[in-house]
């Protein structure tokens, strides 16, 4: 608890800065919001979630432009399940840079699992436009996960009308 508050003290104290980062290009991300990403990828390979979410959250209340921490956030919410969660943050990150590989990537395979297919095989086109050349992981990783097509994603339950005596 004591760490999400130094979080969010922090976040809150560098949102007077948000006016200097939005003016920014994006190759000049705030320090502490790249460490705090950092924070947040290693607490998500330990599989500690909601640590990550924390840690994610702040490095975008730090700085707004570091699109890389939307595919992170999307990242979560997808090994959460929340897969309509997962496409809007990618949607977020592929707002401030419509290439990015990574965000198409998430964010197809987050479609995949809702069930959204079609939708997926046009990130994957784009990719594979992007990627022209020597092909790219990214465009491996979604063609996978359409190929194999949805894994948890909840069927929904066929409901049987029964009659009353």
């Amino acid at each position: 608890m004591a760490k999400r508050l130094i979080l969010l003290a922090m976040a809150f104290g560098a949102m007077g800065l948000a006016p200097l980062a939005a003016q920014k290009p994006d190759d000049q991300i705030a320090p502490l919001s790249i460490q705090l990403q950092r924070q947040g990828e290693a607490a998500l390979a330990a599989g500690k979630l909601e640590d990550a979410n924390d840690s994610f959250e702040t490095a975008l209340a730090v700085d707004p432009r570091n699109r890389a921490v939307f595919v992170d956030l999307a990242r979560v919410a997808t090994r959460q399940k929340l897969f309509g969660k997962a496409i809007r943050f990618t949607g977020k990150a592929l707002s401030l840079e419509p290439n990015d590989r990574d965000a198409l990537a998430v964010q197809g395979v987050a479609m995949v699992e809702a069930g959204a297919t079609p939708r997926a095989q046009q990130n994957l086109v784009r990719l594979q436009q992007i990627c022209a050349k020597g092909g790219c992981p990214q465009a491996a990783e979604l063609g996978a996960a359409i190929a194999r097509g949805p894994t948890v994603a909840a069927v929904k339950p066929q409901v049987t009308a029964t009659k009353k005596n």
